[in-house]
């Protein structure tokens, strides 16, 4: 049987090597809604048929229908497929992965229709994102992933991480006592804020020579992280945090502009004009699709 070079690393992912440090996995938090990203539908105009006869059934004592539920942000195709499909082809082209799990909410099963070798879903989603990681890694474990093993968590909406990125992560990393993530320096002047006259106005303006936006993925030993998230709760928003807390520096590693998280309506375009600018490589050859077909939360076509 001939393997599809671009599916090897994943369909040999049990075979991964075992570097003297332990393996390698991945986690893909997919649980949250991304209200931020995707808009509420918009109400019937009053005087529409929808909404007069919205009004008729209710006077007459009839159940409304249900709103349709929103389509949680990292199911919303960008560029011809889901989001999430494309954080997975740059997970899929790293071959030292001993697994790719996608951490998912209970009865979840969107994902059924684009099963690939190249990852797994479990429904171990949790209310909050920290909740979910530590699902995430029971889950792990059951698959035979050790305490000293590493884990690189990942946001699903971070959809635009290379395979070389999340590489040059493990290169730094493997070697470090703690741990790291990706990490972009800030370039613009950063300023605090107070509610003022007329809106919010500037309180001061920060150094920013030490300032840098955290990003993922973030790579720790899943033995400290499951304590630390155990002693520090689940409120904390990333895994970098939880190690911080624990009195640990994790080591910044950079990544880049474009490896940005998709969290407002806005962002989609972005997401698909960087993936144009790419030509689409890596998520047409490993997952199919039609190249640079995108659809906005309304429902609108973008074809590059």
């Amino acid at each position: 049987m001939t393997i599809d070079p671009l599916l090897q690393p994943s369909l040999t992912a049990s075979h991964a090597p075992t570097s003297a440090q332990g393996r390698f996995w991945a986690l893909v938090p997919c649980a949250g809604t991304g209200s931020r990203a995707v808009a509420a539908p918009p109400a019937a105009p009053a005087g529409s048929t929808t909404s007069a006869f919205g009004a008729l059934a209710g006077a007459a004592g009839e159940p409304l229908a249900p709103a349709p539920p929103q389509l949680p942000k990292q199911y919303h195709l960008v560029a011809g497929h889901p989001m999430v499909m494309h954080t997975l082809a740059a997970f899929a082209g790293v071959g030292r992965l001993a697994g790719t799990l996608v951490a998912v909410a209970p009865g979840d099963r969107y994902l059924d229709a684009h099963d690939h070798p190249s990852y797994f879903v479990v429904e171990c989603g949790g209310p909050t994102r920290a909740a979910t990681v530590q699902g995430g890694i029971k889950a792990l474990q059951e698959r035979g992933a050790q305490r000293d093993d590493w884990v690189l968590v990942h946001d699903a909406a971070r959809c635009l991480v290379t395979a070389e990125q999340i590489d040059r992560l493990i290169d730094v990393c493997a070697q470090d006592s703690v741990g790291g993530l990706l990490a972009h320096q800030l370039a613009d002047t950063l300023k605090t804020s107070i509610d003022g006259p007329g809106g919010v106005r500037v309180a001061s303006t920060v150094d920013r020579s030490n300032k840098w936006l955290a990003q993922t993925p973030q790579m720790f030993r899943i033995g400290p992280l499951l304590d630390a998230l155990a002693k520090v709760g689940t409120n904390v928003t990333d895994e970098a945090s939880a190690m911080e807390a624990m009195g640990l520096h994790p080591r910044l590693v950079p990544g880049g502009a474009q490896n940005f998280k998709v969290t407002y309506p806005d962002d989609f375009a972005l997401a698909e004009a960087v993936l144009a600018q790419r030509g689409y490589g890596t998520t047409l050859a490993r997952f199919g699709g039609e190249r640079g077909q995108g659809a906005t939360e309304t429902g609108r076509k973008t074809i590059f």
